[in-house]
């Protein structure tokens, strides 16, 4: 079978994506995570937390509450039917954690969930972490001041 007859075939049996909606509930589902945030940042000014902390509190919360949720096998759920929508950075990093560690988990605590973890978020964490201190690097060299 030649690359031509393959990609016919392929496209044939593909499953078809309806972009608009896929879109819609992306944006929807995003926005929603985003208003959300706002509101758990009010609710923390709204207990006379500094504004300073409450910023520092909300991408916690989030991480917390995607980290249950997807302990809980409810995100990917939420997800199958948002799309793109849960990749909000912060909660689909998250995820992006704790899926691999509760599908090992049976492998053990060290063998599974602690090796498996930081499998697919591992390189971000990696390249985020080098690029930081590259940034960090150049920024001091040419001063704190130096136009970067």
């Amino acid at each position: 079978m030649n690359k031509r007859t393959y990609k016919d075939y392929a496209s044939a049996r593909a499953a078809k994506s309806d972009t608009p909606k896929n879109c819609l509930f992306a944006f929807l589902v995003g926005g929603g995570i985003c208003a959300f945030a706002e509101a758990i940042k009010a609710g923390y000014l709204a207990l006379g937390t500094e504004k300073e902390t409450a910023a520092i509190l909300v991408p916690c919360t989030l991480i917390l509450l995607t980290a249950i949720l997807t302990g809980l096998d409810l995100f990917d759920g939420i997800a199958k039917h948002a799309g793109a929508g849960t990749l909000v950075p912060i909660t689909g990093f998250a995820n992006a954690v704790v899926s691999p560690a509760m599908d090992s988990r049976k492998e053990g605590l060290v063998p599974g969930l602690g090796v498996r973890i930081f499998s697919v978020a591992g390189p971000v964490i990696l390249y985020g972490t080098l690029a930081s201190v590259l940034y960090g690097t150049v920024y001091c060299l040419c001063g704190a001041g130096g136009a970067i």
